[in-house]
């Protein structure tokens, strides 16, 4: 039988402004991506998040972004890879905190927005997130997206690494994610994105948006828990999932 993991990024409100479905959300995945503070969250946040998590079974992964509030971390940024490895050190620990303190484990880190969408595609911003992860807790896991260049990166720097594939967003005919400035970046279609993840889940591939077929490897599948229609996509991929005999189960 077919696994996959079902990952949404969450704890990404911040002081007054909430953001997201985290409660509603987290009975249908398996993994939570937490935000660290930089492109989202704050220390409230962080521990409501992790200890709703250690409430219903749910794996917690660190989501560290560029320092980046105001842009949600989704723009480039121009940082050396020595900036990088401390910041993301730094949301790691802070993190890792709040976990020690509601005695559960962190499990996995994923970055976040543009430093995601960059390191895919830049080694050495993917080697210098990688080489973060390994000095903090080289148990880590690091998801990251399918054939990028974070996995070649986690793999020569000795880490344990997942593949992560989208439910919410479409893809370039070379792998990577359609930006979301373009028309058509996001899927909202319920029914369309649960066939799409179940194809890449059996099949190992995925239509891309100029209508070729490209191969994929999921070993986990991302609902982004800002979207509007977040908590029906979860729910419906989730049943799709087991519908289609693919057992949902943590990486």
């Amino acid at each position: 039988m077919p696994v996959i993991d079902l990952n949404c990024d969450l704890g990404e409100s911040f002081g007054a402004y909430k953001m997201g479905l985290d409660e509603e959300v987290l009975p249908y995945v398996t993994s939570a991506n937490i935000a660290c503070g930089f492109h989202g969250g704050d220390p409230l946040v962080m521990e409501k998040t992790v200890a709703l998590c250690k409430k219903y079974g749910v794996r917690v992964g660190a989501h560290p972004g560029f320092p980046d509030l105001v842009g949600f971390g989704r723009r480039n940024m121009s940082l050396s890879p020595k900036e990088v490895k401390a910041s993301v050190m730094y949301q790691i620990g802070a993190l890792k905190a709040f976990c020690n303190g509601a005695g559960i484990r962190l499990c996995h880190l994923k970055p976040h927005g543009a430093l995601y969408n960059m390191a895919a595609k830049d080694y050495e911003l993917a080697k210098a997130i990688c080489q973060a992860v390994k000095e903090v807790d080289n148990s880590l896991i690091l998801l990251a997206l399918s054939g990028s260049e974070m996995l070649r990166a986690a793999k020569d720097t000795g880490l344990l690494a997942a593949s992560e594939v989208f439910a919410d967003r479409a893809y370039q005919s070379d792998g990577s994610l359609v930006p979301r400035s373009r028309e058509g970046a996001l899927i909202e279609d319920e029914d369309l994105a649960v066939r799409r993840v179940i194809r890449m889940a059996k099949e190992g591939v995925v239509e891309s948006i100029d209508g070729s077929t490209i191969s994929i490897e999921a070993d986990s599948v991302c609902v982004h828990g800002d979207g509007v229609k977040a908590l029906e996509f979860v729910k419906k991929i989730r049943e799709g999932l087991l519908q289609a005999g693919i057992e949902v189960k943590g990486f």
